[in-house]
């Protein structure tokens, strides 16, 4: 895929200039907020109860804690 890049250069008067700035502006605070209201909203982590792991796997390897996840699943 060929991407291409333009540049384009307007003159517009400063007073509209300074409107449309103002208004790209509030329209990008306005975004974040709603994006930070989302994230909010988001459920708590769900956590297990539990003891940790087993002393078989206390100090395992990542290859033995994988194939033990795994064990059941097929290769």
């Amino acid at each position: 895929m060929v991407s291409q890049i333009m540049k384009t250069t307007i003159e517009i008067a400063d007073d509209l200039f300074e409107r449309a700035q103002r208004l790209t502006e509030e329209g990008l605070r306005l975004v974040l907020r709603q994006k930070q209201s989302t994230r909010a909203k988001l459920p708590p982590l769900v956590t297990v109860r539990g003891k940790g792991l087993t002393n078989e796997f206390k100090n395992a390897s990542w290859d033995k804690l994988r194939d033990e996840i795994y064990r059941r699943h097929g290769s």
